[in-house]
């Protein structure tokens, strides 16, 4: 179970060279943050990838990822299943008939967009629907995608500028505007997915689109790999770790069927007994038996969600959680932590290998 208000005085988190010392019920676990963690840390200096050190924080949470690099967020591009011709696809609006390796794409959702990124065909893509916020896609993909010609918004995708972009195929989410699959199969062969069964099976259906079920599995499996061995690296089992998203108008507890809870779950991370089921929405006066752990992530939705997280980081409540008083708690990004694809489940791995055993100072 998570740490509790009584057990503050023998549940502290100190920090180390090498990492973070929790102490627990008497008993010392050293969660050493090193690649040389089954042999020990040998003379590794204290640096970035061992404990998190923040310039800034929002109500005395770290703030993590301001220095994210993007730079390879994007691989090269993946090979086609076959080089020409067609193929059938079934999707959750139907079946397309699909061109092989497409060169031009149009995507209607940041997962899709996301998608074209992990299998290196962002270049490929001609339009793009535009997110809310001072930049049209998430800082997680990078800046080459500022580039791509925007389609209107995920809410309402402008068929006029997407017809006009010729695409070769058009991939996104079940629509809720006047794009329905009609008019959008009308303009270009179209796959929409559903949003049941999780991001992974997402990622495998807009891959399916793109000509690339075999990348696909194979991109998979190695991030599978990679949460694994980040977990071991890490010793994500001896941390149970919290995550509250800030909406503005809800404080919501991130439970095992969010995209974060997830990703946690493929590292290997603990989460505390109350939030090992579906998502719910907590109040301050149960903060400390709900939204309580070993560590704490908020995830701050825009800016209303941002000035509800700092009024409730503030309050007595949210002071009163031990996370807090350790000075374990980290502020995390939106479109990370509630994305929706494999290049942000791998931006989330990141933010951990800096965070899960560390702590905020400034």
């Amino acid at each position: 179970m998570p740490v509790s208000a009584l057990d503050r005085t023998r549940n502290r988190v100190v920090a180390t060279r090498y990492g973070a010392v929790a102490i627990r019920n008497g008993t010392v676990a050293v969660a050493a943050v090193c690649a040389a963690v089954l042999v020990g840390c040998g003379s590794q200096t204290d640096d970035a990838s061992s404990i998190i050190r923040t310039t800034t924080n929002i109500a005395g949470a770290g703030v993590v990822g301001l220095e994210r690099d993007t730079t390879r967020a994007c691989p090269l591009p993946s090979a086609p299943d076959q080089p020409s011709g067609t193929r059938s696809v079934t999707h959750a609006a139907g079946v397309s008939e699909v061109p092989a390796d497409p060169q031009r794409i149009v995507v209607l959702t940041t997962s899709a967009l996301d998608a074209t990124c992990a299998l290196g065909l962002w270049e490929r893509v001609v339009g793009a629907v535009t997110v809310d916020g001072e930049r049209p896609q998430p800082d997680f993909l990078g800046t080459g995608v500022l580039k791509i010609p925007s389609v209107g918004t995920a809410a309402a995708p402008d068929l006029a500028k997407i017809a006009e972009l010729r695409p070769d195929v058009i991939i996104g989410e079940q629509p809720s505007s006047a794009a329905t699959f009609d008019a959008l199969k009308a303009i270009a062969p179209t796959v929409l997915v559903g949003a049941t069964g999780g991001w992974q099976a997402e990622f495998s259906a807009f891959a399916a689109g793109l000509d690339r079920r075999g990348a696909a599995t194979t991109a998979l499996e190695n991030y599978r790999a990679e949460a694994a061995g980040t977990g071991t690296v890490i010793a994500a089992h001896q941390s149970q770790a919290s995550v509250v998203r800030f909406t503005g108008d809800a404080v919501q507890v991130q439970g095992s069927d969010s995209f974060a809870g997830q990703v946690l779950a493929d590292a290997g991370v603990q989460r505390p007994t109350a939030q090992r089921g579906a998502s719910f929405d907590v109040t301050p006066a149960d903060f400390d038996t709900r939204a309580e752990g070993d560590i704490i992530y908020v995830v701050l939705a825009g800016a209303s969600g941002k000035e509800q997280g700092e009024q409730v980081m503030r309050s007595d409540e949210w002071k009163y959680l031990s996370a807090a008083s350790d000075r374990r708690v980290f502020a995390v990004e939106d479109s990370v932590w509630h994305g929706d694809g494999l290049t942000a489940a791998r931006a989330l791995l990141i933010d951990l290998q800096k965070t899960l055993n560390g702590y905020v100072t400034d």
